[in-house]
């Protein structure tokens, strides 16, 4: 069964210098230390797991004024192997005003970026935040697809004042707001939503641009109401991601099979959503 994976990091050094900081936070919250591997070997361990991954660039200019993961890296990242990297996801940073604008253009036209991924708590903003509209006003007209992080990270977390992050930040609700303002944009929510699984799966049924990728867990965690729902009513809107690296894909994979789900289901969840919805 083919497998794309919505939601890769790079896991390579300059994936973690970009978080800074956070690096260390998450590691004491996780009780395990990160390490970051060589691009071959980041290539190789998807290759081994049968995964078509969909790399993630990340860019905390503005929050910790980190260097970015930034979209040419992961560009080039993604051409040099195409074989298991079959798209990426543009980051920018919607405090830089227009200069975030001048980089989504950069990003789609001259890099052919997916999309755009947000991660609302580490780059301290809402997307319902009317300031920033400018910008989706533009990824909007230049018709790709955004992907946004709903609910609690571990970024930050048990660190005093979660390292100036509000995780209130990543409440359903902003997707809400963001789908209702712009139907034409097609919106990818990013993690179960804890603890705000019940409203986040109420936008994923009232929003027909938005659809739902669940990753950053452990399939056995999730809570019965999301696999019930998953069975059922949103059978059409659910699509695979790890979040990778933070789960390793054997144990992913297994449990993800262990659920009972249809083969019908898994099918369009690994695979046929995303290529109906986003063309891969």
């Amino acid at each position: 069964m083919r497998v794309i994976d919505l939601h890769c990091y790079p896991n390579t050094r300059t994936w973690i210098d970009c978080q800074g900081p956070y690096v260390d936070a998450l590691a004491k919250y996780w009780k395990r230390d990160w390490t970051w591997k060589e691009e071959e070997d980041v290539a190789q361990e998807f290759r081994d797991n049968g995964i078509e991954a969909c790399l993630v660039a990340l860019d905390l200019t503005t929050t910790i004024n980190t260097p970015p993961c930034s979209n040419d890296y992961v560009a080039g990242m993604r051409d040099r192997n195409r074989d298991c990297m079959i798209a990426a996801w543009g980051a920018v940073e919607p405090a830089m005003g227009q200069a975030a604008i001048d980089e989504a253009k950069h990003a789609v036209r001259d890099l052919g970026m997916i999309g755009f991924h947000f991660h609302p708590i580490m780059q301290h903003f809402s997307v319902d935040d009317v300031r920033y509209y400018p910008l989706f006003e533009e990824i909007s007209a230049l018709k790709v697809p955004v992907m946004i992080d709903v609910g609690m990270t571990g970024m930050g977390a048990g660190m005093p004042g979660g390292m100036g992050a509000k995780t209130r930040h990543a409440h359903p609700a902003a997707i809400d707001a963001l789908a209702a303002d712009f139907p034409d944009l097609t919106i990818i929510m990013a993690h179960p939503g804890y603890p705000w699984i019940d409203e986040t799966t109420v936008v994923a049924l009232h929003k027909a641009n938005v659809f739902w990728e669940m990753s950053g867990w452990g399939p056995k965690y999730l809570p019965e109401q999301i696999i019930r729902d998953m069975r059922g009513r949103l059978r059409d809107k659910m699509m695979f991601g790890s979040d990778y690296p933070s789960i390793p894909y054997p144990r992913l994979l297994r449990e993800w099979h262990e659920l009972g789900f249809k083969d019908e289901f898994l099918e369009a969840f690994f695979h046929g959503t995303a290529e109906r919805v986003l063309g891969l």
